[in-house]
């Protein structure tokens, strides 16, 4: 099989990304929010956990943490009561709290809007500083999860491993307007028909684009027993 060119790959990946667009319309963030306080302590508590789950826990949570003071002055015990069932409770709660101080004790109570600045902060990596900056500031991000980096490879993207080096080649093949957006439709499709173990590929949209095709069952009928309406992890 001939090596793809660049200019090829730009436009097989510009292509998907069209398709996947027209695929998921209503594509976004499946964490409830309401500011960007709220949507970094929900994508913090996200970690190992679906976000159906996180989404159970954060009203009351928020409710009892209105504020980033709130939160920097919590009870840790009272804290890992509420979030407990989104796993990894006393880590989160570490994180949560540190977080808030930091926030507190460096901006001014308010959550920084520039990735230099988010990273810094406790249980913020680049992916979570993604999350919030792409969704509550409206700064472009590519927020590369576990799903993102499985389909990207499997688009025949790129072969890296490293998500901050995945990050900047997609960045390199999607118009920096549109990252944060086509960041929802890949997790969406990795959760709703491009899984692990057995893609749905009978059915995928993108499968005469894509070089995995064959990975999971091609015929029709098996293939869309495995798609999985959403919400998902």
């Amino acid at each position: 099989m001939p090596t793809e060119s660049r200019l090829a790959l730009v436009r097989r990946a510009r292509r998907m990304n069209r398709i996947l667009a027209e695929t998921y319309p209503d594509a976004h963030c499946e964490l409830d929010f309401g500011n960007p306080l709220e949507l970094l302590v929900a994508t913090i508590l996200s970690a190992q956990c679906t976000d159906k789950r996180v989404n159970m826990v954060t009203p009351t949570l928020f409710a009892k943490y209105p504020t980033v003071q709130d939160y920097a002055a919590a009870d840790r015990a009272e804290m890992e009561t509420i979030i407990k069932s989104t796993g990894f409770f006393r880590a989160k709660t570490n994180s949560i709290i540190g977080m808030a101080q930091a926030v507190c004790d460096r901006y001014r109570g308010e959550v920084p809007g520039k990735l230099k600045d988010l990273v810094t902060l406790p249980g913020v990596g680049r992916k979570t500083a993604n999350v919030v900056l792409g969704n509550a500031f409206g700064v472009p991000g590519l927020t590369v999860d576990t799903h993102f980096q499985r389909l990207v490879r499997r688009f025949g993207w790129t072969e890296e491993t490293d998500p901050v080096k995945i990050e900047h080649v997609v960045g390199e093949l999607i118009p920096k307007r549109e990252w944060t957006i086509f960041s929802h439709r890949v997790i969406w499709h990795g959760r709703r028909i491009c899984h692990a173990r057995k893609p749905a590929c009978g059915v995928c949209p993108l499968a005469v684009l894509c070089p995995a095709y064959g990975t999971g069952p091609t015929e029709e009928k098996a293939a869309q027993k495995l798609v999985r309406p959403g919400p998902f992890s």
